[in-house]
């Protein structure tokens, strides 16, 4: 079984909690399904065909930016759907 981090909360933090309204609640909730949901799916292997001019230039930002390549796509992806 797959060890989950625990998390500890600031009586600050509890606090603010105490003070949102539902609809705050209500998007929190949101953000969590969607965040959680995302990943219980398997990716599926996909094959594109890209000018390496573009590759290269994508992959060189990336590596300046420290981001995987393949993570950002993803990103962007996601980004151009919402």
């Amino acid at each position: 079984m797959k060890e989950r981090p625990v998390q500890y909360f600031n009586k600050e933090y509890v606090e603010r909690c105490r003070d949102l309204t539902p609809d705050q609640i209500l998007q929190f909730l949101e953000d969590f399904r969607m965040l959680y949901s995302e990943s219980q799916e398997k990716c599926q292997l996909i094959s594109m065909k890209i000018e390496p001019s573009l590759l290269r230039a994508f992959k060189t930002k990336c590596k300046l930016l420290d981001v995987p390549y393949q993570k950002q796509i993803k990103k962007l992806m996601k980004e151009w759907l919402q």
